[in-house]
């Protein structure tokens, strides 16, 4: 099939292109026609000279210098994939690709004038004609440095020539970033941006542990660029630089001493090195004559893999470094290919001539007869050499060159089979009248393929492929350095599972098996937080306890969380625990005493009651009015027994009746006191002579004043649980380390009108006890009756001020042991004489005895 008809739709760039050239034309280094030309632009030289800096006279071209040996390797890659291609049967059938290959010597300049010379295609043009005609090329493959890169995309992006770059890695985070298609829409590349090396990096160097670093720097937009990336990501996941010193190996002396005055004078014993394979070449040099040993590097792409660096570093320097590179691959053919590069073949090619002469130091012909020169024969054997261009560590590289070249083919193969409709195309075609040249940079951002061994190619939104990294690691044997993969790094996994290290199999600096530590300070155990030191990064911390209440249950916390409400720091503020809970339980000392005096009160008041009621036709048991002494012994019981109540964990049920029970019960104790006060008084005055007194304040008068007395507290009460009735309550502030079960009081109003109450009660029974206490009687109940009420009032003063100040269950401590002693003084006061007189002194319980008078007084 032969698409030679393209020749019709070249006119699309014509007039974009019109100007005059201005100086010498420009000519590839290496070329071959085709078809289709795919352009090449490599540094072929490391440097190069000035002849002529005067500025009085036009400048001769630069003088290109030192010949680099790998550049040649991406330059036979090239051409093997070309030669590949246009043997293929299945991949643009009869159409042949050609090839022109510029240097630029490392130049911006340069490289910007040869990619406009690829675009004209005019280097053999006169002075007065003018560039009328097409592009020559339909891409461009190269250049390895991303500041070249970027220039000679933003001169070919206006004419929509894609650059196609091996080498270039900066990243979307820069100002002028390669991943930016509004900047660069024709740039592509095959190698991952740094972007996600620099990640990695960070990941990386996290995962270690190592949280104080530093780091050297190629002082150009790859090592800013990386750089800045680097301390983005390194600064999300917590780690710190100490210091990022810049370099070129134009630096002089004095900025190299500061250089490594800064790694001796640093506490961090880990270096991140971002730059370039003969940086390091000249910083190892530097490293061993200033005795910089025994540190851990970590590096970039652009140097962990060199085997000449490795070679270079023979005084192990580097031992133990680790850092990302290419994944290693493999093309079929192609180290054969490179290593069978013959003179014979190239003949006529300067930069070959200048490439074998250095590659094995002979020259072709001899100026001057120069003693001690060897003489090129063109039969020198590449086999018995080892060297920059025998070696291959570099196949992953070449690999980037031969996908950017598959590419383009498949790009060109699917557009012209879709222009004539041979073959079923991939891309969106509108019609024939398509122009080739126009929206080839668009459907090469498209393409999707399989190499021959199985490697999947395509480009994302930004240009970039997938980034895959292998994680390498130098390790020493038999005397020299190895690159051991130790890990992989793939972008396009989840973020948590993107780094995957073989911890155990990397060896590190000195050829140690641990870990190294470079931190800026040590790990901030759990229950303690992280606090920056002033003036210091956020690495650099000390380490505060947690305060109270508060912890932290992991590593390096930033903060102590605070424990739920329920919950208390241990000692170790390392865990919450559940607060411990305190109320007045049965199963404590002093709850088993206060239930065991309660219960013994109990019995007490039953014995008595028994004793009154065997003895309840005696004239001592009749004169103290039976009824209301059944009736205040009755009440006196369930005293003792609704202090129970108090005791044991508070719950809804418990609140209300402990409160209401003992108000309740109290008060009809003080009312059958205040009508035995009242029946003395009454009883005196009936002996007096025409006094009806008593039929005033007979029987039913008494159970009726009981009863009224006891329906204004149960009023009260009533009154109280209606509005706001106590509850269980948790009391969090008194002690922060336990919480106090507690019956919240609801309505304090409640409460204290019926303590007001049973106060009012028992204030008006002194009082009419404490008039009656010298009438003329032999057995003066009313004397016992105000003792009894003078302990009673006593207790319940005392009672105020020990309530509100007591903590804890000892309120409800004091709360009980009001109710015991005053149940214990109305007991005692009231009963134990007459108890004493019942058994002890029977002869006195008569009537006659009863009914006997004192002197000046009658009954």
């Amino acid at each position: 099939m032969h698409f030679y008809l393209y020749k019709y739709y070249k006119p699309c760039l014509s007039n974009q292109l019109k100007h005059q050239t201005l100086r010498e034309p420009a000519y590839p280094q290496l070329s071959k026609d085709g078809d289709f030309i795919v352009g090449g632009i490599f540094p072929f030289h490391r440097t190069w000279e000035f002849t002529d800096m005067s500025y009085t006279v036009k400048p001769s071209p630069l003088k290109c210098t030192s010949v680099d040996f790998r550049t040649f390797q991406f330059s036979q890659s090239l051409i093997f994939a070309i030669e590949e291609i246009n043997n293929s049967s299945s991949l643009l059938p009869g159409v042949s690709l050609g090839y022109k290959i510029y240097d630029t010597c490392t130049s911006t300049a340069m490289g910007v004038r040869m990619a406009m010379a690829l675009v004209n295609g005019n280097e053999n043009s006169t002075l007065n004609e003018q560039c009328t005609k097409t592009a020559q090329v339909q891409a461009i493959i190269g250049e390895t440095q991303s500041p070249v890169s970027m220039a000679i995309a933003k001169s070919v992006g206006p004419f929509s020539i894609p650059l196609v770059s091996i080498y270039a890695f900066l990243s979307i985070l820069l100002l002028n970033c390669l991943s930016d298609k509004s900047k660069y829409p024709s740039f592509l590349r095959t190698i991952p941006s740094d972007y996600y090396q620099s990640r990695a990096l960070a990941e990386m160097v996290k995962q270690f542990g190592w949280t104080w670093v530093g780091a050297i720097r190629r002082d150009d937009d790859y090592g800013n660029g990386g750089m800045a990336t680097f301390t983005d990501a390194a600064e999300q996941l917590g780690v710190c630089l100490e210091y990022s010193l810049p370099f070129l190996k134009t630096y002089s002396q004095e900025k190299m001493l500061r250089i490594i005055q800064q790694i001796k004078s640093s506490t961090s014993r880990v270096i991140v090195v971002f730059v370039t394979y003969w940086d390091l070449e000249i910083l190892l040099h530097v490293f061993n004559e200033h005795n910089i040993t025994g540190y851990q590097w970590v590096g970039s792409e652009g140097w962990i893999s060199d085997s000449t660096v490795a070679r270079l570093d023979k005084h192990k320097i580097l031992q133990g470094a680790i850092g990302v590179a290419i994944p290693k691959t493999t093309v079929s053919g192609l180290k054969e290919f490179i290593l069978d590069i013959n003179p014979l073949k190239s003949a006529g090619s300067a930069i070959f001539t200048e490439f074998w002469e250095a590659l094995f130091k002979c020259k072709h012909t001899v100026v001057n007869h120069v003693e001690n020169t060897t003489m090129c024969t063109g039969k020198e054997k590449l086999s018995e050499m080892e060297n920059e261009f025998t070696d291959m560590t570099l196949m992953p590289i070449f690999n980037n060159v031969y996908k950017g070249v598959y590419a383009v083919a498949h790009t060109l193969h699917g557009l012209l089979a879709c222009i004539y409709g041979k073959v079923l195309c991939s891309f969106k075609c509108c019609n024939i009248h398509i122009i080739l040249f126009c929206q080839f940079a668009e459907h090469l951002k498209r393409v999707r393929f399989e190499t021959k061994d199985g490697e999947e190619v395509y480009f994302d939104k930004n240009g970039d492929p997938v980034a895959k990294y292998e994680i390498i690691n130098w390790q020493t044997i038999e005397d020299q350095h190895e690159f051991v993969t130790v890990g992989l790094y793939d972008s396009s996994f989840p973020a948590h599972n993107r780094l995957l290290i073989e911890m155990a199999s990397i060896t590190w600096a000195r050829n140690a098996n641990q870990v190294p530590v470079s931190v800026c300070s040590e790990s901030c155990p759990p229950g303690t937080r992280k606090a920056v030191q002033k003036g210091k990064p956020v690495c650099c911390f000390d380490c505060i306890p947690c305060a109270e209440g508060e912890i932290s249950n992991m590593t390096d916390s930033i903060k102590c969380e605070q424990c739920y409400q329920d919950y208390w720091s241990n000692q170790h503020r390392n865990e919450c625990v559940k607060k411990e809970t305190e109320f007045l339980s049965f199963e404590e000392t002093m709850g088993i005493l206060l239930t065991a005096v309660s219960i013994i009160g109990t019995f007490i008041t039953i014995i008595i009651a028994i004793i009154f009621f065997r003895h309840k036709n005696t004239p001592i048991v009749k004169a103290n009015n039976s009824e209301l002494s059944f009736l205040l012994l009755l009440s006196l019981a369930l005293c003792f027994l609704c202090s129970l109540t108090f005791i044991g964990r508070p719950s809804e049920w418990s609140c209300v009746l402990r409160h209401t029970a003992f108000g309740i019960t109290f008060v009809l104790c003080i009312s059958c006191v205040l009508g035995k006060t009242i029946v003395v008084l009454m009883a005196f005055r009936a002996t007096l002579p025409g006094s009806n007194v008593m039929k005033w304040f007979g029987a039913p008068q008494q159970r009726l004043s009981v009863l009224a007395f006891t329906l204004i507290q149960v009023l009260i009460c009533v009154l109280w649980l209606t509005t706001s009735p106590p509850f269980p309550f948790k009391n969090l502030k008194h002690y922060k380390e336990k919480i106090i079960l507690e019956c919240q009081l609801g309505s304090a109003i409640g409460f204290w009108a019926v303590l007001g109450y049973i106060g009012l009660l028992a204030l008006l029974c002194f009082i009419l006890a404490f008039l009656a206490r010298k009438l003329p009687d032999k057995f003066n109940e009313a004397k016992f009756i105000t003792f009894s009420m003078l302990i009673f009032c006593a207790v319940w003063i005392t009672f105020i001020p020990a309530y509100v100040s007591s903590p804890g269950k000892f309120t409800v401590a004091v709360e009980i042991f009001a109710i015991l002693a005053s149940s214990f003084g109305l007991l005692f006061c009231i009963f134990l004489p007459k108890c004493y007189i019942i058994i002890l002194k029977p002869e006195m319980n008569t009537k006659k005895q009863i009914m006997s008078k004192v002197p000046g007084g009658s009954f």
